[in-house]
């Protein structure tokens, strides 16, 4: 994988989740691995009545020309399961079928071996598309079984690391359909076929080591372009709400602006998501509060660190990173202002003498009864039908369509208006009309419809 922009946004989604602070693997939480966007065996998911997924499938439009060519890579995380094994006796090589053992960890003077489960990157790629049908790229693993030796201080063999990975097998099916003359619908499915003895036990062990972890796909076109399913033409707006995305969320990456890269993966973005020029490195841990989880490491007492330091080159690397970290760069992970705009008038947004004295969050001039916006007139019990336009996150695909009262209106440093509402199916709307977190929801006037 290159250092591209987009390689980098990549690789921090195929690692998300792949160690958890306290970064240990005898830590609860880190004892269940890979839990982002695995696809299990279909056997597996038959036997769940479907509750674990056996497929994962990426739907996108694609604008295209006489010229236009698609390729598709398809990206995972091949479990390993990773057994350390202990001698009876010390012994002068390694044997090549050894008899050990097992143990969840094994000290030898200053290192550390211990029981866990690593993982391997692979990579399907369809580099050629067919616009007109069906093209299927096959995922063929073959199982593997590798030895690695323990030495103590004297070069005798005292232990053994197992690496044990069992085979894959599966499809990635890449399907595409006409929209209209112009655009077409591009379907990606990748499903896991790969067989489960009868007599293997259900367990989250073992069922792991024959899933695609942290599975996402990366569309590239040229001589065409994605158009964006958060942001669609208005035109292509239904067919963009009509695609179906099955356990992964696709959004464009790259440059702002750009079209011909999408990024498929398990954890939701935003259109053309960036990593912050002051993070230091991934830090694995999901929501990325960059500064708190280095501190934290800092804070690690020296045993705490050492079992970090001995889990894996994944946890390694991050505990060296986070103690090279100089005063000036932990500073800067604190906060960052990433624009500087002139001060308003305290009572500009809503009249005033221009003045600028700071401004009022809690002032009268910053709620409204009523206002009217572009002709349309709102006031708070006022009741609207929600339909956003920017369709940024998950909530406003979660909220289309949704009837709600308007709670407040309430105008920003900017004078922009902002309608405060509380769903009318919402058991807490009594929570929300006590203005409680989590039952308001803010959208601006754009993005409702009045309802008589």
């Amino acid at each position: 994988m290159s250092d591209s922009p987009v390689d980098r946004i990549v690789r921090a989604v195929l690692y998300e989740g792949y160690i958890l602070y306290p970064y240990r693997p005898s830590a609860a939480k880190n004892r269940q691995r890979f839990t982002f966007g695995r696809v299990y065996p279909q056997a597996y998911s038959e036997a769940q009545g479907g509750a674990e997924p056996c497929a994962m499938q990426t739907q996108v439009l694609l604008r295209r020309t006489p010229e236009t060519a698609l390729s598709v890579r398809v990206s995972f995380l091949h479990p390993t399961a990773r057994t350390v094994g202990r001698f009876a006796e010390p012994l002068d090589a390694l044997p090549e079928a050894p008899e050990f053992e097992r143990v969840r960890a094994m000290r030898i003077g200053e290192r550390m071996f211990q029981t866990w489960q690593e993982a391997v990157e692979r990579t399907v790629e369809v580099p050629s598309v067919s616009l007109t049908g069906l093209t299927e790229a096959p995922i063929s693993v073959p199982a593997s079984l590798e030895f690695e030796a323990i030495e103590d201080d004297g070069g005798r063999v005292v232990g053994v690391l197992e690496r044990a990975q069992e085979a894959l097998a599966g499809t990635v099916r890449v399907s595409v359909e006409p929209v209209d003359d112009a655009v077409l619908r591009v379907t990606v499915r990748i499903e896991n076929h790969t067989p489960i003895p009868a007599a293997m036990p259900g367990d989250d062990a073992t069922v792991v080591l024959r899933t695609l972890a942290s599975a996402h796909t990366i569309l590239a076109v040229t001589d065409g372009a994605f158009l964006s399913l958060l942001d669609p033409p208005s035109e292509y707006a239904d067919a963009a709400a009509a695609c179906e995305n099955v356990g992964t969320w696709p959004v464009l990456v790259g440059e702002e602006g750009a079209t011909d890269t999408v990024l498929s993966s398990p954890i939701i973005l935003y259109d053309y998501p960036e990593i912050a020029p002051e993070s230091p490195g991934d830090f694995f841990d999901g929501l990325e509060m960059d500064e708190m989880l280095a501190l934290r490491v800092l804070t690690m007492t020296d045993a705490e660190k050492d079992e970090m330091r001995q889990a894996d080159d994944v946890g390694r690397r991050l505990l060296q990173r986070t103690e090279a970290m100089s005063p000036e760069a932990l500073m800067n992970l604190h906060g960052t202002v990433r624009e500087v705009r002139p001060a308003k008038a305290s009572t500009g947004a809503a009249g005033g003498d221009g003045g600028t004295e700071p401004w009022d969050f809690f002032g009268d001039h910053t709620r409204l009864e009523r206002v009217t916006v572009a002709g349309v007139s709102y006031e708070t019990g006022g009741r609207v039908r929600i339909h956003p336009k920017g369709r940024a996150d998950i909530l406003d695909v979660a909220l289309e369509g949704r009837t709600a009262e308007i709670e407040a209106i309430e105008q920003d440093f900017d004078g922009n208006i902002h309608l405060a509402l509380i769903l009318d199916d919402d058991p807490g709307a009594d929570l929300g009309r006590l203005r409680q977190p989590g039952h308001r929801f803010f959208f601006t006037p754009a993005d409702v419809e009045v309802l008589s």
